[in-house]
Parts: structure tokens; C-alpha cells; sequence
């Protein structure tokens, strides 16, 4: 065992309490009664405590991977950009899932294609402060899932081309005909949305019924809402 100092010891200690102390201090409530972090170094230190927490870029992941973050643009149900880059963050067991399911798919001439990722928290907050709806958007009192970087959205393309394979609706539609157990469609759109579903729910995810393209890894609530810009995590990736 090596050598180590009363002195380093003492150092160590008081590091990890500071760390620790960070941590408690920025999950303090919001005015919604939620913690969530919003300051990079108490993300940094949730990071230190436990790897998992870990916020992974998926293009620098995965590498291949089809983006296509339409928050970053106008094309989106709001009809302007909400994200100043076209990113897609991750915490790193769900990227590792994410890694897997390509590989599997890819076998069959597949691939994914990423609609988005992390949210941050105040995202979540001006969609609903604009739209005032609690079906199709998370609501600010609970926080979306997307916040705490565990939730893709997300279709299936075709590898050698591109494009996507046909799916029930539009990524991000307001429709009945979103709905996972919608029935009224073809069968090959049902095959697709199908195939989708399975290969997500082996790997740990779980859709969300109202919409075909939602999934959530499947212990999400381990980790905390979070409320980072991209730019800030670029900095430490």
C-alpha cells in the first residue's frame, strides 16, 4: 500500500466534503420544489462520485451516428431554434446501450438516426411556458426526462442511404396516430415502429405511449435534472 500523509489525507478528505458539500448545496429546491443542477462544477462533482453521471457527446460516442437535433433549428413544433448547437448529450450507460443497439443494427442494414437527447431544464420550462400543454410537453413542476440526460428521441434509417424508414407520423407530431398502440396504419409502418421498439426495449429503454419516437432508459431516476448548456459541457468534454 503507498505511503500517504496525515497531511494528504487530511487534504483528500477535505476535497471530497467540498465536493460533497457542492453537490448538497446545488440541488437546493426551485420555485417549483425541484432540485436541479445548473452549475458545471457540481455536475463535475455528481461525475467524480459516480462515472455514470457522466454526460456523453453521441457524435464523439458513436462515431457514425446519424443527428438530426431539430431544436437547434426552426424545424420544430415550437418553429424556432432552442439550442444554439446541433448536439446530443447522454449519460454514459445510456450511450453505451445506444452504442449496442447500432452495432445490432447495423447487421441488418440499419441504423439510428437522433432527434435529441439532454434537455436542458430550462428548455423544458419555455415549452411550457409557451404552449401550456401537459400531454405532449413535460410539465415545470416535475421536469422532463430529457433533462436528466436518460431519454432519446429518435427513428430508424436505412444505412446505405440515409433515409428513414417510414414511421406512424412525423418526429414530433401532436397526433393520435403517434401513439405507440395506434393500429389504423399499414403494417409495413407498424413493422417499423415494431422493429424500433423491440431492439430499444432489449436494451434497456422503455417507450413512452403517446409518442413512437420517446424512449426512456429504464432506471432514469437515479439521476438528477440538470440545467447546463451545451457550450458548457463542450468545454469539459
Amino acid at each position: 500500500m503507498p505511503y500517504c500523509s496525515t497531511s494528504m489525507y487530511a487534504a483528500k478528505l477535505a476535497l471530497l466534503l467540498f465536493l460533497l458539500a457542492r453537490v448538497g448545496a446545488a440541488k437546493a429546491q426551485n420555485k417549483y420544489g425541484l432540485k436541479v443542477i445548473a452549475d458545471v462544477e457540481t455536475y463535475q462533482a455528481t461525475v467524480q462520485q459516480d462515472s455514470a453521471n457522466r454526460l456523453v457527446d453521441l457524435a464523439q460516442y458513436i462515431p457514425g451516428i446519424q443527428l438530426d437535433i431539430r431544436y437547434a433549428t426552426a424545424n420544430n413544433f415550437m418553429k424556432e431554434p432552442v439550442y444554439r448547437l446541433p448536439k446530443a448529450f447522454v449519460r454514459l450507460p445510456v450511450a453505451k446501450a445506444l452504442k449496442n443497439i447500432q452495432a445490432k443494427l447495423a447487421t441488418q442494414g440499419l441504423g439510428l438516426k437522433i432527434f435529441d437527447g439532454y434537455r436542458p431544464y430550462s428548455v423544458t420550462v419555455y415549452f411550457y411556458d409557451k404552449l401550456q400543454d401537459s400531454v405532449f410537453l413535460a410539465v415545470p413542476w416535475r421536469g422532463s426526462r430529457h433533462n436528466r440526460g436518460t431519454t432519446v428521441d429518435l427513428t430508424l434509417i436505412h444505412l446505405k442511404t440515409g433515409k428513414e424508414l417510414k414511421m406512424p407520423t412525423a418526429y414530433d407530431a401532436i397526433s393520435a396516430q403517434a401513439d405507440i398502440n395506434y393500429s389504423k396504419l399499414p403494417k409495413k409502418i407498424i413493422r417499423n415502429r415494431e422493429l424500433l421498439k423491440n431492439v430499444m426495449h432489449q436494451n434497456g429503454f422503455r417507450v413512452y405511449a403517446p409518442e413512437w419516437w420517446h424512449y426512456d432508459f429504464t432506471d432514469f431516476a437515479r439521476y438528477d435534472l440538470l440545467d447546463i448548456p451545451f457550450e458548457e459541457l463542450i468545454k469539459i468534454e
